[in-house]
Order: structure tokens, then sequence, then C-alpha cells
């Protein structure tokens, strides 16, 4: 890398990381995640106003040059993240509360997802990426729909001093059966689209073959090997290393049996138990370089892929509010139909709705990966941005007129 490369990659995560964490601190000043904020300083830095206002500006702070290392930095940033999310799933937790939250969980996914797989047989003939085939296109519309933000929940949460309540608890278990759902989905939609359809059931059978290997195989020997040490401030630097380093050759393993190595990220944090040191020593707020530096090098990514100017007629206005109208009926409405079936009050089922309306981070990264696999076309993954932000934004009001009114 050249000093002029480099001079550029640096003033643009600057600029990024700066102006992210402003808007992040204003949005958590009206109430919203600090995320919307990390995500609107993308957009806003991208084509959408700063290139429309002053391309000059755009092309300086990210040349054509620049994106290859920013996408690179994106990639790790987000597989690192997604290891760390990954480590917060409790798969014995939600062995102890099984009945109704997976049952809702798995509700709150199913409908958001048929809705969306039956919203792409109108849109793919103008929204998809030609060649794809309509599964793949039906497959990342109904995981993109339906995806719930475990992270930016937990926050939201956490914020509210929600977390320990029933609602907290209930929440946070939906969520975590339905993220996993949801990366075995996107694992199967990525395999076939990368393969053709005399070779899709193959890469099916892989990834369920992979997921069945790390859980039965690879977690009794990773959970041995994180109960060596109990206190996370003596835990010695081999330890995080062999970590590290295992991670890395799951998501290396998720990429070369044909699904996305995010997921084999996510997949070894999943196995780790959560109350083991390793676990506690990764935790989100101690690993600040991922989260303040590697991360808004995948919001200005997505930024630069955003591009509100493309959405040039009414159609397209209209297709991207059905989608928000779709997303939302399908997550908040299956959820809380689903709670209630399950014989939870119609107020808290209401709640737990809006909760797990929460996009967020999650549906950014299903979205690039959809892009970058040319399932869906720019015009769309705008669109869908632009639902992952109204979705997110929604929650919190949702949330605070349902309670206002139980009070």
């Amino acid at each position: 890398m050249n000093a002029d490369l480099l001079y550029h990659v640096l003033l643009a995560l600057a600029v990024v990381v700066v102006f992210g964490h402003v808007l992040g601190r204003l949005m958590a000043l009206i109430g919203q995640p600090p995320v919307i904020g990390e995500v609107l300083s993308g957009i806003l830095l991208g084509p959408s106003l700063v290139g429309r206002l002053l391309p000059g500006s755009e092309t300086y702070l990210f040349p054509e040059s620049v994106r290859p290392v920013l996408s690179v930095l994106a990639q790790l940033g987000v597989a690192l993240y997604m290891f760390v999310v990954g480590l917060e799933f409790d798969a014995a937790s939600l062995r102890q509360r099984a009945a109704p939250f997976v049952f809702t969980a798995l509700a709150s996914i199913a409908v958001p997802f048929a809705l969306g797989s039956g919203l792409s047989h109108l849109i793919y003939q103008d929204y998809s990426a030609p060649p794809v085939r309509l599964l793949a296109f039906a497959l990342f519309m109904g995981v993109a729909t339906s995806i719930t933000a475990f992270p930016v929940l937990a926050r939201i949460l956490t914020d509210r001093g929600l977390a320990k309540t029933d609602l907290g608890v209930a929440a946070l278990t939906c969520a975590a059966v339905n993220d996993v759902a949801a990366w075995c989905l996107l694992a199967v939609a990525v395999g076939v689209a990368r393969t053709t359809m005399s070779t899709a059931l193959q890469a099916t059978l892989m990834t369920l073959g992979f997921i069945a290997f790390m859980f039965i195989v690879v977690g009794p020997v990773a959970a041995r090997f994180a109960h060596r040490r109990q206190d996370p401030d003596q835990l010695s630097s081999d330890t995080i290393t062999w970590t590290l380093v295992a991670m890395l050759a799951s998501a290396v393993a998720a990429e070369v049996i044909g699904i996305h190595a995010i997921f084999g990220a996510f997949l070894f944090g999943a196995i780790l138990p959560p109350e083991s040191a390793i676990a506690r020593h990764l935790a989100l707020h101690r690993t600040p370089v991922v989260t303040l530096l590697l991360l808004p090098a995948f919001f200005a990514l997505t930024g630069l892929r955003t591009e509100i100017g493309l959405l040039s007629g009414s159609r397209d206005w209209t297709v991207c509010l059905l989608v928000i109208v779709i997303a939302t009926a399908g997550k908040f409405g299956g959820t809380a139909v689903a709670a209630r079936l399950a014989g939870m009050p119609w107020r808290f089922a209401g709640e737990l709705g809006a909760l797990m309306n929460t996009r967020g981070l999650m549906e950014l990264v299903v979205l690039n990966v959809g892009l970058d696999l040319g399932v869906i076309s720019p015009r769309l993954f705008t669109m869908m941005v632009i639902m992952a932000i109204a979705t997110t934004a929604m929650t919190a009001p949702l949330l605070d007129l349902l309670r206002a009114r139980d009070r």
C-alpha cells in the first residue's frame, strides 16, 4: 500500500468514525438507537447527499482506489462483530424457556419470510439483478424482511431498564432464536445463489452438516477450552489468540463450503459458553476496535452503495413503501399474534412485536451479502436500507406508545 493510498484510507476512516459518532449521539438524545445515526452517516457521506451536493468532496474522501480497502476492512469488521454477537447466544437458556418463546420466535420469522418471498414474485422482473434465479431472489427477500437485530434490541432494552423484566427476557430469547434461524436461512440462500439448481440441494445439506458438526463435535471441545480460565482479566494471550484463530478457521470453512464467512464466525461464537471468561472478555462493550473503528468502514461502504436518487419515480417509492409495510406487518403482526396464541396478554404481545421489528445492523449485513452476490439490484438495495432505518426508528416510539397506554 503506497503512502497516498494509506493517507486516503486513514482519512476516510477518520471522517466516517467522527461523523458516525456525532450522529449516533444525536440519535441517542432523541431516544433512538445510535446505530441509526451511524448508518445515516454513511448514507449522507455517500452519493445520496455529499456526492450530489459536493461531488468533488465525495471523490476526494472515497476515491475508487480506497473502496476495495474499505471493503476488506468492512468484511473483517462484520465477521468479528458477528463472532461477538454469537457469544451472546445462550443455547442452555433457550432450552429452559423453550415452548412459548420458541414458538413465538419461529412464527416471527416464518410470517415475514413468507410475505417477503411472496413480494419477490411481484418485483422480481424489475428489481432483481439478472441473471439471478427467482428461488435465490425469493430466499433473500424472505430473510431480509424477517431478520431481527439482536445487539440493537439488547441496547434498547438496556437503555430503558427492561433487560431483566419479563418483556426483556422474552424479547432477547425470541431474538436469539430468530437470529440463529435467520442466519441458517441466509446460509442456504447464499448456497443457492452461488450454485446451479442441480447443486443447490448439496449446498443446503452441507450447510446443515456444518451446523451440526459445529454444535455436536466442535462445541464440547470449545467449551472445555473456554472454561480453562474463569477470570477475564487473567486470560493469557495464547487463549485469546487460539480462540480468534479458531473463529477465523470457522469463517474460512463456511466460505469454502459455499456459505458466507460471517456465518462461520457467528456460529463459532454461538458454540462458546456465554458465561465463560473468554466470552466475557470479548463482550461488545470490551471490543471498541471492532465497534468503533471497523464497523464504521462497513457503514461507509453501505452508504456508498446507497443512492436515494436511484428511486426516481412514483412506482419505485410505492414499492419502497410496500416493502416497509410488509416487513413491519409480518414482523410486528406475526410476533404479536403468535405470542397471543402462546398465552401472553395482548398488550405484552404487542410490545414484543414492536421490539422484534428492530432490524438495524443485521439487516445491512444481509443486504450487503445480497448485493455482493448480485441477487438484488442497487435500486432494491436502497429501498431495503430505507426499510431497515425506518423499522429500527419506529421501535422506540411504538414501544413508548404501547407502554403509555398500558400505564
